[in-house]
């Protein structure tokens, strides 16, 4: 079985997971540790997630990444000694091609979410295309921007929150049904959902609301899979510290998820 198929299966949730950004082995190794883990204990299809270079930030200060070729040389390592399958952001179209030769899943940014262009670049590698919703954008509206990946697209779409005022976010949980109503697996960004846009040099954020916010929106029935930005030592993570979720609290909160999906994912 493919791994859009397994994606596309409705019976288990799914976990995309991993840091923001690439950082040293032995961050790398212990997060992939514990998500091979996950992976055997429920039975469940899990993505390691990384970013070798972040296009946005607060701050032209801000850490964004070791770069294109140190990244990918990173998450292939991860996926050689793991066998996880990868996804990775790309930001303009020239970066396609090279990242789809070492990961599983392209991802569209949610700023660049209208980009038609990159959509297509990123469609056209035959990898699945996670479009995240822009913070500006109606979820109907996410119907345009699969269709820009072909006319039997492999993508995902991703709810990370809309902006609400200046330096917050907030989810709208009718979301999850209006855009799985278009027919592709739904994805629940929690913690970039739980974020202080540039509020200050840095990116603010909630993690302490991660659980909770997790746990409700399996339970509307429409999330098909969690996107988690985890970490050993959040404080110590070289991006998005104050919004990432301690690595040791994702098993137990999976655990808890995979309880109501299995209520829930019937009554759809």
């Amino acid at each position: 079985m493919d791994l859009y198929t397994k994606l596309r299966d409705k019976r288990k949730l799914f976990l995309i997971a991993g840091p923001c950004v690439v950082e040293t082995d032995a961050v790398m190794r212990e997060v992939a540790e514990t998500l091979l883990q996950i992976q055997r204990e429920f039975e469940i299809a899990v993505i390691f997630k990384s970013s070798y270079a972040k296009a946005n930030r607060s701050s032209g200060d801000s850490y964004a990444g070791p770069g294109m070729a140190e990244g990918l040389c990173a998450l292939e390592k991860i996926k050689r000694e793991y066998g996880l399958p990868l996804l990775t952001d790309i930001h303009e179209q020239s970066e396609a091609e090279t990242a789809a030769a070492v990961c599983d899943i392209l991802q569209i940014p949610a700023f660049l979410c209208r980009q038609t262009a990159l959509i297509q670049a990123a469609a056209d590698t035959g990898r699945i295309v996670n479009l995240k919703k822009g913070q500006f954008m109606a979820p109907e509206d996410m119907r345009a921007a699969a269709l820009k990946a072909g006319k039997q697209p492999r993508v995902l779409l991703t709810e990370r929150g809309s902006s609400f005022g200046y330096h917050d976010l907030v989810v709208d949980f009718r979301s999850f049904a209006v855009m799985g109503a278009i027919g592709y697996p739904v994805v629940y960004d929690v913690t970039h959902s739980l974020q202080k846009p540039s509020a200050g040099k840095t990116s603010g954020g909630c993690p302490e609301y991660a659980p909770m916010m997790a746990r409700a929106a399996v339970a509307t029935g429409w999330v098909d899979g969690l996107f988690l930005e985890v970490h050993p030592k959040p404080r110590e993570a070289l991006s998005d510290a104050a919004s990432m979720l301690p690595l040791e609290q994702l098993r137990p909160l999976i655990e808890e998820c995979l309880r109501i999906r299995q209520e829930t994912w019937r009554t759809r």
